[in-house]
């Protein structure tokens, strides 16, 4: 029994009390949002990490993606960067390697962390065409599924599979004129490609029931995928995008019904003014499905800023009611990530979610604790209220004040203790 069957037939699981329990929620409200689809709780059952709760009411978390590219394969250091995005606070992980061996890339991964952990199929359905067939689209239909079945058994939690693009889809991208960016999902231009050229429909939409099947037997999530996502702020919102979104909105019905726990995914680049509307749609054509989205960039010309211009588009985008944002790196656009772009981008995406979280859940009562701490020049504790310890302890010792209640940026002219007498008759220690 799904996580999701067990919801509806009105039954509280240990793992819904757990996520209930760490989120501040009751587990009957956990119950009735999973029952509902409007809550998804991470874990394979062959593996069950650390539960996660993903969705309505509960805090944004945030997704790392890490993996070897054809051009550089080191294990150790795909080991190493899944470990820090887990020390950075990491919700989630998506193992994305498409060189070297992806098996055991995929199995060293899932033992290194306790997050749960997901995966793209098609890039080892891409990946294994060309070692077998010398080529992508000359994958046999067999493949697709073969690859689904062998990630769930090796304990993958949730996994984005690319089921909503189909014959119209591809025909809304040409009615268009293709776009200024191109496509840019690997797996949607995987996925285009084969159909083009085979003339066939897309094997995960054509047969969505050996999808479900497959992927319920481990209770593991469907994380519908973005394939026709926008890559360029000019693309956003686009016919084929929407188009996307309608039939995985659709799919998401269906999943659900047969009792597999179903997200849906977003972009991508979009402006900023066109964030709220993205959000809300996807939303309400979803049933309120948990919505993960890409950063999103609110725009394209700040490479190794990336991870900064993300932040304002995941913050708005979790104010908005985005579940789950996936960071961006300083290598976004430009390379592989290495551990410190994770460490920052994990940083990054943290920021993001907890502003978007003081809106969506009207949590601020840790930003009240820190404005009294400021207020009263009680550093103590102004360092355990700030969430990067580290950084907050290196620049304060690294650049020690006189005064050692102020800091070397005002100085003796600090603007808290010139009113404190006036407004808390304070009188300075002789």
């Amino acid at each position: 029994m799904t996580q999701l069957e067990a919801a509806k037939s009105g039954i509280i699981t240990e793992r819904m009390k757990k996520v209930a329990e760490k989120e501040g929620v009751s587990p009957e409200y956990v119950r009735e949002m999973v029952a509902q689809g409007k809550m998804v709780i991470m874990g394979n059952t062959l593996r069950n990490p650390e539960p996660l709760g993903i969705g309505k009411g509960l805090r944004t978390k945030v997704n790392a993606s890490i993996g070897t590219s054809t051009d550089i394969i080191d294990l150790d250091m795909e080991e190493k960067k899944a470990k820090v995005a887990e020390e950075e606070g990491a919700d989630t992980l998506m193992e994305l390697s498409t060189g070297g061996d992806l098996d055991e890339i995929r199995r060293r991964i899932l033992k290194a962390v306790s997050l749960p952990v997901g995966t793209v199929p098609l890039y080892q359905v891409a990946a294994e065409a060309i070692k077998r067939y010398r080529a992508i689209v000359k994958a046999p239909k067999e493949l697709f599924f073969e690859v689904l079945e062998k990630q769930v058994e090796d304990g993958v939690d949730f996994m984005a599979v690319h089921c909503g693009i189909n014959r119209l889809s591809i025909e809304r991208l040409k009615k268009q004129g293709y776009r200024y960016g191109g496509l840019v999902s690997r797996g949607g231009a995987f996925l285009v490609a084969w159909m083009e050229y085979n003339n066939a429909e897309n094997p995960y939409y054509e047969e969505f029931d050996s999808v479900v099947s497959i992927l319920k037997r481990r209770d593991v999530v469907l994380s519908l995928g973005n394939g026709m996502r926008s890559g360029a702020v000019h693309d956003s919102n686009d016919r084929a995008q929407i188009q996307e979104l309608i039939i995985n909105c659709e799919l998401a019905d269906e999943a659900r019904e047969s009792g597999v726990q179903t997200m849906v995914e977003g972009p991508g680049h979009i402006p900023i003014d066109e964030i709220e509307m993205n959000v809300k749609l996807a939303k309400k054509l979803s049933g309120e499905a948990p919505y993960y989205v890409l950063g999103p960039v609110p725009t394209d010309v700040f490479p190794g800023y990336d991870h900064i211009a993300s932040v304002a588009g995941a913050a708005l985008a979790a104010q908005y009611g985005a579940d789950l944002i996936c960071y961006l790196t300083p290598a976004e656009h430009i390379a592989l990530p290495f551990p410190e772009d994770v460490r920052i981008g994990v940083r990054c995406a943290r920021i993001a979610a907890y502003m978007g979280d003081m809106v969506k859940l009207g949590r601020r009562e840790r930003d009240l604790e820190m404005a009294i701490a400021r207020k009263e020049l009680d550093w103590s504790r102004q360092l355990e209220i700030a969430v990067f310890k580290d950084v907050f302890q290196e620049i304060r010792s690294t650049r020690p004040p006189e005064a050692p209640d102020t800091c070397t940026m005002c100085g003796k002219l600090c603007a808290l203790k010139a009113v404190r007498r006036i407004f808390e008759g304070y009188e300075e220690p002789r």
